[in-house]
């Protein structure tokens, strides 16, 4: 049975290529200039409002401060008397703003899609505050007139009809559903066990607590010197005890590699033998996927810290674990928050393991994106999570800057989900991957979350390198535009701490590509100033794919 918790999040890396056959997919983005790249030549210089690096006392010192003020916070922004607030996260600027971002609760009870971030000059006033809802919280009553158990059998039939193979739950919770329209009392259910290509499922159900009926559902399983098989000959931090060496980075929060030897649960072996040499680079060796995974997490690790300040994934030093050799030719890979723990299958065959490096990353970063906005995992929020693990996980890859995996913007190029040598997505016109869309319609907030990831995709790669033909490490691309305008990139460095503000400062649970519009603009605004190149960029890649 899957644990139960809420508000947890597992991030599967792949979608389902072909729902029918259950072919799932994975992850990538960008960070250092080539000589074919002159837009990356300038490095980002952000104004006073970029973040800085918290160490873990002083970003639990804040949040603690923040709960103590959370009664007169609540009381300065509107809310209501029977609502509370709860700090989750806050980050710091140069300039003194902090951001500090609650979730709510009202009567006591947990208000999903209520979350928002308030954001206080060095003064200590109040410059505003970015709601996932701009509902006021109130609901007629806080008794049920269905109950737990009514909910938890509709949602276990739910998950059953959304393809679930095996389904178990331990009961639904009473809360406040604010996601969408008006604020009703309801249950919340999480259906544990299988879906039916073996990925573990999470899928939370929202039932309306006075008639019965579904308001929503999301998944939350987000679909993830070695001698590796994709990044070459690496070296990596160890640690050793006697004669024993094991797979622990104690320099990057303990993180472990785990091999799960093809088992489905359970944490699995740490990997350990007498030598200091981990794989072949072949996939005979089981050490050779480890050495992958270890690689791309202790990258992944570095990226974050040395691009945006950010301590690990949840910002407080603390690193994860990753477990290899998951199932049996099990085509993805997962990041779940109940264990704070990535895991990767073997692929089709056992013989492509999708331990590739922007597949680590993007991994991770659905870890990043659960610990900051929390973007639900379904429709236009669902797409702007899984864009914001391709953008981290495409970062991570160009920061490496492995001979043998050069950076691009192609997700999982080397894990041939398809079987044909091409890509699992491209940034430039994820259209090409035969599903992703290209540009905004309204009816992109009905796709897959990995196919109506392509807008953000695209305009991420607008904002990076500019429209029109380019080739970057040996790559051509030739990104087009929904109105055919052009427009001038201003280099991966600049989009991605664009990208990043936005994601820690201004996006939310709700947010969709006309909020991401409207935060990503304040971020620019915020680190290069409303009249710079860089907002103008900004706007004119939201309109390039048509979010206006």
């Amino acid at each position: 049975m899957t644990p139960r918790n809420a508000r947890s999040r597992r991030t599967t890396l792949a979608i389902a290529t072909a729902v029918a056959a259950g072919a799932l997919v994975a992850t990538g983005l960008s960070t250092t200039a080539s000589a074919q790249d002159p837009a990356d030549t300038t490095a980002a210089r952000p104004l006073a409002a970029a973040p800085v690096a918290l160490t873990a006392s002083a970003r639990t010192t804040l949040i603690r401060q923040a709960q103590t003020d959370a009664a007169t916070t609540a009381h300065e922004i509107g809310l209501g008397s029977q609502e509370k607030l709860v700090a989750k996260d806050v980050v710091k600027d140069a300039n003194g703003t902090v951001h500090t971002r609650y979730e709510r609760t009202y009567g006591g009870l947990p208000v999903l899609g209520g979350d928002l971030v308030v954001h206080t000059a060095k003064s200590g006033r109040t410059q505003g505050v970015t709601r996932a809802t701009g509902a006021t919280i109130k609901v007629a009553s806080l008794k049920p007139q269905v109950s737990a158990a009514t909910a938890e059998k509709q949602a276990v039939g739910a998950a059953k009809t959304l393809g679930s193979a095996k389904t178990s739950s331990d009961g639904a919770r009473k809360v406040v559903w604010a996601g969408s329209g008006k604020p009703v009392l309801a249950y919340e259910t999480v259906v544990g066990g299988l879906q039916d290509d073996g990925t573990p499922n999470q899928l939370h159900v929202i039932t309306d607590a006075a008639t019965g009926k579904k308001l929503y559902a999301y998944q939350g399983i987000e679909t993830g010197v070695g001698n590796t098989q994709y990044s070459g000959k690496v070296d990596l931090t160890t640690a050793q005890s006697g004669s024993t060496y094991t797979l622990t980075d104690a320099s990057r929060g303990g993180h472990k590699t785990y091999d799960l030897d093809h088992g489905t649960s359970g944490q699995g072996t740490l990997f350990s033998q007498s030598e200091d040499t981990w794989g072949d680079g072949t996939v005979n060796n089981a050490a050779t996927a480890a050495a992958d995974a270890a690689y791309g997490a202790q990258e992944t690790w570095d990226f974050y810290k040395n691009t945006f300040g950010r301590n690990g994934i949840k910002n407080d030093g603390t690193g994860a674990y990753s477990r290899v050799h998951y199932g049996n030719s099990y085509v993805n890979a997962f990041w779940d928050d109940s264990c704070f723990c990535m895991t990767y299958g073997d692929g089709q065959g056992d013989s492509d393991p999708l331990t590739e490096l922007d597949v680590a990353g993007h991994e991770m970063s659905h870890g990043v994106t659960s610990n900051t906005a929390g973007l639900e995992y379904t429709g236009e929020s669902g797409g702007l999570n899984e864009a914001t693990s391709d953008i981290f996980g495409t970062g991570v890859e160009f920061y490496a800057d492995s001979a043998a995996d050069p950076g691009d913007y192609l997700i999982g190029e080397q894990i041939d989900i398809n079987g044909d040598g091409t890509p699992l997505r491209y940034m430039d016109k994820p259209s090409k991957d035969g599903g992703s869309a290209d540009y905004w319609s309204s009816s992109v907030g009905g796709l897959d979350v990995h196919y109506s990831s392509g807008v953000a995709n695209h305009f991420f790669y607008l904002l990076a390198e500019g429209s029109g033909a380019k080739t970057v490490n040996g790559v051509s691309y030739d990104s087009p535009t929904q109105d055919g305008s052009t427009v001038t990139g201003i280099g991966r460095d600049k989009a991605l701490q664009i990208w990043y503000k936005a994601l820690t400062s201004y996006f939310t649970s709700t947010t969709d590509y006309a909020a991401a519009r409207t935060g990503t603009l304040k971020a620019a605004g915020d680190l290069y100033g409303a009249d710079s190149a860089e907002y103008k960029a900004v706007e004119a890649a939201w309109t390039g794919v048509n979010v206006k």
